[in-house]
């Protein structure tokens, strides 16, 4: 719909605060884990759980966005969720014991698996579809950015204080989101209540929850053997091929997975998922070269993923505006043709290597993401139904954290796998680690040329009619 002048731009504001905050926090905790093991004496399988059911909650929160968001109206929805980070903030800040920690995180992930689905709906509702790509550009800055200086942020802050901050120093910009939300965004009409999908919701919550809890534990190949790993991630498995089954015969399913019958929906969650196994790829494989292999500091490898991040959120505003004005396809297909060459860069690193060629190929790595990887998101959801948005948003979140995390344990086992058969030849454990990280950034830049054809068909087909379009 069409909306007063300006008024865009202030549900943009208020949305950016929300998402914001939610990636803030998340990236700047993960420095806190070592001064958590020792403040309570905990192990770092014990800490990891401020990490992992922060994952997990928001993960089985998702799939009730799309219901509640109906049922309530997605500001109410969004602003209740934004008001449980802030409790969430709270308790944590509070916090006497590891536990109390870790209850503050699986409130703080319930939160933000009620508030990131909406938060394109939001956006998308507020501006016409013809705006909406340098809408979505400006806040998947936010969405780079944020990640990118929480973990500076958080070590300023651990160095400076107490890690009671990492918590305190969210109330001020969930504050501004509230107050902002409360002012700008719009209030929905109330529509028709729906059956809940009781038996949907409890197979969906069991599958996720497993499946990410199961994988999460995965760090070698012997870990996949234990029966204790194994036995919940079938299970987990089982229940989602159950949820898919049901969903399809259920007369109001939690989640309408008819969306997949849109063909661009259905190739922008495609490419979304691929994206984030070499997202997320990256994450696991560099600090394993630069840390592990080379000796160099967690703040040097902080400051090259910075690259990453600054390139990303400078590219997104620019890509949200081509893919308003351009064929997206063209957009996309230049991103991913420089995430190859930067995959290939990474893929050729030895002892060698100076850092600031590191942070080169980190940075074209980052103009690659900002062109393509959301785009991608935004593209795949312009033709949807508004009231479809938040629904679609939810099961590409999904869709992604699943695809990442399965992409995250192979690169783990086979990195684990390589560099001890390396390390049996004879290999020094350098030589071993980057044979090892050739080959997996050889095949990250190898799903990334696979994308590009997807791109340039998710192009043709978001610029085919409706009418003429086939499924």
């Amino acid at each position: 719909m069409q909306n007063a002048k300006g008024h865009g731009e202030k549900v943009l504001i208020s949305v950016l605060f929300g998402t914001f905050t939610v990636s803030l926090n998340n990236s700047a905790l993960n420095l806190a884990v070592a001064e958590l093991m020792m403040t309570f004496n905990a192990s770092a399988s014990q800490v990891s759980w401020v990490v992992t059911l922060f994952m997990i909650t928001m993960g089985m929160t998702m799939p009730l966005t799309g219901y509640l968001a109906g049922k309530f109206g997605r500001k109410r929805i969004y602003m209740f969720g934004l008001m449980g980070f802030l409790a969430g903030s709270g308790l944590g800040a509070l916090a006497q014991s590891l536990s109390g920690i870790i209850l503050a995180r699986g409130i703080q992930g319930i939160a933000a698996g009620l508030m990131m689905p909406l938060s394109l709906s939001l956006i998308f509702s507020a501006y016409p579809a013809h705006q909406r790509g340098r809408a979505s550009g400006i806040w998947g800055a936010a969405v780079m950015i944020a990640p990118a200086i929480g973990p500076t942020v958080g070590g300023l802050l651990l160095e400076l204080s107490h890690w009671r901050m990492l918590f305190l120093m969210n109330m001020p910009f969930a504050l501004l989101g509230l107050l902002c939300a409360y002012r700008y965004l719009e209030a929905e009409p109330p529509v028709k209540p729906r059956r809940f999908d009781t038996v949907g919701f409890l197979l969906i919550t069991l599958g996720l929850g497993t499946v990410l809890l199961s994988l999460s534990r995965v760090e070698t190949l012997t870990d996949l053997l234990h029966i204790q790993i194994i036995a919940p991630l079938m299970m987990g498995v089982l229940a989602l091929l159950s949820f898919i089954y049901v969903e399809r015969r259920h007369p109001t399913p939690l989640l309408d997975l008819s969306l997949f019958t849109h063909q661009g929906f259905r190739i922008s969650v495609v490419l979304a998922c691929l994206q984030s196994v070499i997202l997320f790829g990256c994450i696991l494989l560099v600090p394993l070269w630069m840390q592990n292999a080379m000796g160099f500091s967690p703040l040097t490898t902080g400051v090259v993923f910075l690259a990453t991040a600054l390139a990303a959120a400078a590219c997104s505003p620019v890509a949200g505006q081509l893919i308003d004005r351009y064929p997206p396809q063209w957009c996309m297909s230049i991103g991913l043709v420089i995430t190859v060459a930067s995959l290939v860069g990474l893929g050729t690193l030895t002892a060698a290597t100076p850092v600031w060629v590191i942070g080169a190929w980190m940075g074209m790595r980052g103009i690659g993401l900002g062109c393509a990887y959301l785009p991608a998101t935004t593209v795949g959801m312009k033709d949807l139904p508004e009231s479809s948005v938040a629904q679609a948003s939810a099961m590409n979140n999904m869709s992604r954290r699943l695809s990442a995390s399965v992409g995250i344990v192979a690169l783990s086992v086979y990195y684990d796998m390589a560099v001890n058969t390396a390390l049996s030849q004879g290999a020094t454990y350098i030589e071993a680690s980057a044979s090892s990280l050739h080959y997996a950034f050889f095949a990250l830049a190898g799903i990334a040329a696979l994308c590009l054809p997807l791109a340039w068909q998710l192009g043709r087909v978001i610029q085919t009619p409706p009418s003429v379009r086939t499924i």
